[in-house]
């Protein structure tokens, strides 16, 4: 049975004493221990939250990685950076990277490559834009992200991967694709993987979706039988939309 994953990514959102809050509230809430709750606050606060939320059912994951150890890499985290302040879960290939900071399938291998050898979990990210949408060349775009990426991985370095599909025409713009459109995407997410590698291994892969999810619209999204869970962004910066979306999955 997949596991069920609701990820919270904070992006640039938060001082010290507003994360500790957030947190704070967030641990008030009876969570079932049936899914597994993630959340990602900045690189200032990781250290801070991740000691928080010790002996809870909460875990933590940075929102970006380097591929490299070390080196003239100013403003980058390292992989040894995070698991010195007990991260082991980072996010990975999110639109606003690939967008912003010009974060290639190239880069974003090397990357996989290098917390994949470092036994860290990832939160892969893929979506297409709208004009790929519209042109129905969607499926192929997705499929050479893939391709281009986690596809160089062999068969056991799954169990580190978590793939979140995220419709870049539907982050942070209010627009979501409808649960039809999310389910037709995410079972042709684990049919490429069951023919890249098998059946039983597609089967097993959580895929959460990412692209305004709400509380209005989370029991509806995740009701679909090939979605796993979300990747939460704004609606995870309050405490009590958050656990309403954690309760609907």
């Amino acid at each position: 049975m997949r596991q069920k994953i609701i990820a919270g990514n904070w992006k640039m959102n938060n001082s010290n004493i507003e994360s500790l809050s957030l947190v704070k509230d967030l641990m008030k809430f009876d969570f079932s221990n049936d899914v597994r709750i993630i959340i990602s606050p900045s690189f200032t606060q990781l250290g801070l939250v991740n000691e928080q939320v010790k002996n809870s059912n909460i875990e933590v994951a940075s929102q970006n990685m380097h591929f490299s150890e070390n080196g003239a890499y100013t403003g980058e985290i390292s992989s040894s950076m995070l698991k010195s302040s007990g991260i082991f879960i980072s996010i990975l290939g999110h639109s606003e990277r690939r967008t912003y900071f010009n974060e290639t399938d190239e880069i974003l291998k090397q990357k996989v490559d290098k917390a994949i050898n470092e036994n860290m979990e990832i939160i892969f990210c893929i979506g297409e834009e709208l004009n790929d949408r519209k042109s129905g060349n969607h499926y192929e775009y997705i499929k050479v992200q893939l391709e281009n990426t986690v596809f160089s991985q062999p068969y056991e370095s799954w169990k580190n991967i978590i793939i979140a599909y995220e419709p870049i025409w539907a982050i942070g713009t209010g627009e979501t694709a409808s649960p039809d459109q999310v389910q037709d995407m995410h079972l042709f997410i684990r049919s490429i993987i069951s023919e890249k590698y098998n059946k039983s291994l597609a089967d097993t892969v959580s895929i959460i979706y990412g692209g305004s999810v709400k509380p209005s619209n989370a029991n509806e999204i995740f009701s679909q039988s090939d979605v796993d869970g979300g990747l939460i962004g704004g609606a995870s910066l309050k405490s009590e939309d958050f656990a309403a979306i954690v309760n609907a999955s």
